[in-house]
């Protein structure tokens, strides 16, 4: 079911983003054109919140969900904790609902710092008022500054395949692929009429030659060692979606998000989560220099969001590869561009990262769905891309993240716990601090100027040390090989 649904969404992909380069087209960010209703966009996400709750309280019968004007007031008197959610759930599942909150403005014709505060809002309502359980920081960060970054991607995403002077069957499934991108863009065309109405002028929703789009699939195989084990792992199945969006190395516009990196990879089959990755990096502010005559350069502020899961690649071994999260993270970064030497190009890109919440695989702490770390820290990125002209490619990728636990539990006194106890615990995990490396070189050979064969290498290699010396201080290392064909539309 999971290759049916990925499929079709690719060919529906391909099929838009075509049709979408051959019409005359308008600037994405005309926005003197564009009404705005701030309190639809305010409606919108207070309704969302009620029909998710409701959903959860009255189909789901989930206890959370029974919630009273007694449990909002416990709530605001008790504050913030830090829970015990999933990998998945607190990191990747609440930024995308954050970014139905602001999209939920976006979509109202509101710009995006103006659709910020949203995420910020929805968020903020639905810890307090819509669960039983205490209200979560992790949650109201990851959920309002990742959701900002997901949400503004989903968007622009969006807009490459919405057209409305199109009718008929075209304008259906355009209609369809717009709101599975982004769902609050799709119900707000659904309320307006947006999602019928044929337009004969203003009908594009990007312009191609102001922000060039590149988007690459690729489907391959991937093997994951085993606790770095060279003839120990598994094999499965993958597609990786990447997209560069716009150009950071020409005077255009300098909106946020008018540059940036996305690209997320499924496993189709196996042991492994159907999310296995998500990694965007986002200009929200920059400036365009030439330093010397030939040589491109921009420096800017950029946001990043990054998301690596794996679980137990061996059935038995409880062995887990890694998990690293930098869901909210900003700071300085630098793209520069070395003049084309015999067709080889050479771009370099550098980021420095503050990360307000991240996490990380933990060797001890497990509380109910928990055994990740939380907290804060920087991260240090590096990209190398050499462009060999009609050859293929080569890219190296560097990323290096420090964590820091500083909140810790009782050890003892949780083995007293009730159920109810462990919700109010209010611990990032194990007291300590992490290190993460990836190290990612990536190959491409062209077969055609379509088709490559795309050759990928991961290293990953984890330090956590543990302030309670009662604890052990873990190094892990693992890695994994990925070969696939890729096609750029």
């Amino acid at each position: 079911m999971k290759r049916v649904f990925l499929f079709y969404i690719f060919l529906l992909i391909v099929t838009g983003l075509h049709a979408q380069q051959a019409d005359s087209l308008y600037a994405f960010n005309d926005s003197s054109r564009i009404a705005k209703h701030p309190w639809r966009a305010a409606i919108q996400t207070a309704a969302l919140n009620v029909g998710v709750w409701g959903f959860d309280r009255y189909v789901m019968n989930e206890e959370f969900a029974k919630i009273s004007l007694s449990s909002i007031g416990h709530n605001l008197k008790n504050g913030f904790v830090w829970d015990n959610d999933k990998f998945s759930t607190n990191l990747f599942a609440h930024p995308y609902h954050g970014g139905l909150y602001f999209n939920s403005a976006r979509s109202n014709g509101l710009s995006f710092w103006e659709s910020a505060p949203y995420a910020f809002a929805g968020s903020l309502m639905w810890e307090i008022c819509a669960e039983k359980e205490p209200p979560a920081i992790n949650d109201f960060l990851a959920t309002s500054i990742g959701g900002t970054a997901l949400g503004e991607v989903t968007h622009r995403l969006s807009s490459l395949v919405l057209d409305d002077s199109k009718s008929g069957s075209s304008r259906f499934f355009r209609e369809l692929l717009g709101t599975i991108i982004c769902p609050s863009r799709g119900l707000n065309r659904l309320i307006t009429g947006d999602a019928w109405k044929v337009k004969h002028s203003y009908y594009k929703h990007h312009d191609y030659e102001t922000l060039p789009v590149k988007f690459t699939a690729t489907f391959g195989d991937r093997y994951l060692a085993n606790n770095n084990n060279l003839f120990q792992g598994s094999n499965s199945p993958y597609v990786e979606f990447d997209v560069t969006y716009g150009d950071p190395l020409q005077e255009t516009t300098n909106q946020p998000f008018d540059f940036f990196s996305f690209s997320t990879t499924f496993n189709l089959i196996g042991k492994q989560p159907l999310i296995g990755s998500v990694n965007l990096t986002a200009k929200l502010l920059g400036k365009y220099l030439e330093p010397v005559k030939g040589h491109k350069m921009m420096i800017g502020l950029f946001q990043h969001f990054d998301f690596y899961d794996s679980e137990s690649v061996i059935d038995g071994s409880g062995y887990i590869p890694f998990k690293i999260s930098e869901a909210a993270a900003f700071g300085p970064g630098m793209i520069y561009q070395f003049p084309a030497a015999t067709k080889v190009t050479i771009r370099q890109s550098s980021y420095l990262n503050a990360i307000l919440v991240g996490g990380s695989l933990t060797d001890h702490y497990n509380v109910i769905d928990r055994n990740y770390n939380m907290g804060s820290g920087f991260s240090i990125k590096s990209n190398t891309f050499i462009d060999f002209g009609r050859y293929g490619n080569f890219n190296l990728n560097l990323q290096h993240y420090r964590i820091f636990t500083w909140k810790g539990y009782d050890g003892e006194a949780l083995k007293d716990m009730t159920p109810d106890d462990l919700l109010y615990l209010n611990a990032q995990g194990d007291k300590g601090n992490v290190q993460l490396s990836i190290v990612n070189p990536t190959m491409g050979i062209n077969l055609s100027p379509k088709y490559k064969v795309s050759l990928g290498f991961y290293y990953y290699m984890r330090n956590t040390h543990y302030t309670d010396t009662k604890l052990t201080d873990v190094s892990s290392q693992t890695f994994e090989t990925r070969l696939g064909l890729r096609y750029t539309f």
